[in-house]
């Protein structure tokens, strides 16, 4: 896909007919609108969940809206799991067109206060495992020279917050995968690029937006004075993925209503 001069209209370039996108972690949240929002732009969408019973809730909450999405029950921070995920694609669909990578997990601590654990688990579910499924995905996308891959970050991928350091490296390091895969599948015809978010009313987020204290806190950095509301993601990831971002490749679309450049 890309940019047609010649089009009668520029809206036509959004379309993403006869593209297949696969978005991990993305029965809820974040990653649910994006879904909602690549199928309503013309996609075959994939969900993607660890359990059976999750994605088949939201199938059915979305057809309800009379959105029709196929899915992939599976834990994607799993490398065999991931393997059978897009050897399912490969079997169903032919190709994968577009990637969103959107799982992650958030625990906030502090460093002295991060377990082994926390640590590896950390980093394994938010970057290592987004480098395996980049990985598989590629693959897939030189053989018919075109892709799209579409990471989710954080505005914590630039900035660091006090009490909260290794949910930062994993964002800082997804940015640099991102940058990577722009780099080495270019000429592939494969854009990356990536999408990161601020502060929005996300499950994720719901227990430090239901402190009196720090959410009100940690909204009034925000300029519009307000948590982002989930639908306000999606038309980023759309665009990304269509043909009028033909051109852009490396880059990181901040979504944060002006929290990262409030001094």
């Amino acid at each position: 896909m890309s940019f047609i001069a010649n089009t009668h209209s520029y809206l036509n370039q959004f379309k993403l007919d006869n593209k297949i996108a696969f978005l991990t972690g993305s029965t809820r949240g974040l990653g649910l609108e994006i879904a909602k929002a690549l199928a309503q732009s013309g996609a075959t969408v994939i969900i993607n969940g660890r359990s059976r019973e999750s994605v088949q809730r939201c199938q059915q909450a979305l057809a309800s809206e009379n959105i029709q999405v196929h899915a992939i029950h599976a834990d994607m921070s799993d490398f065999a799991q991931i393997v059978k995920a897009f050897k399912q694609i490969r079997d169903s669909f032919g190709r994968c067109d577009i990637l969103v990578n959107n799982m992650g997990i958030r625990i906030r601590k502090s460093l002295a206060d991060s377990t082994i654990e926390d640590i590896q688990t950390l980093i394994h579910t938010n970057l290592t495992a987004a480098v395996y499924t980049s990985r598989q995905a590629a693959a897939m996308m030189v053989e018919n020279r075109f892709g799209r891959i579409i990471s989710l970050t954080s505005i914590a991928g630039e900035l660091a917050r006090y009490g909260d350091a290794v949910y930062p490296v994993t964002k800082m390091g997804l940015t640099g995968l991102m940058r990577a895969l722009a780099v080495e599948y270019a000429l592939h015809g494969i854009t990356s690029n990536a999408i990161a978010p601020g502060p929005f009313a996300t499950e994720t987020n719901r227990e430090l937006a239901q402190d009196p204290e720090k959410g009100a806190a940690f909204v009034a950095r925000v300029p519009m004075k307000r948590w982002g509301k989930p639908e306000e993601i999606a038309g980023a990831a759309v665009f990304l993925a269509s043909g009028l971002a033909s051109y852009i490749n490396g880059q990181v679309i901040t979504i944060d209503g002006g929290m990262s450049v409030n001094f």
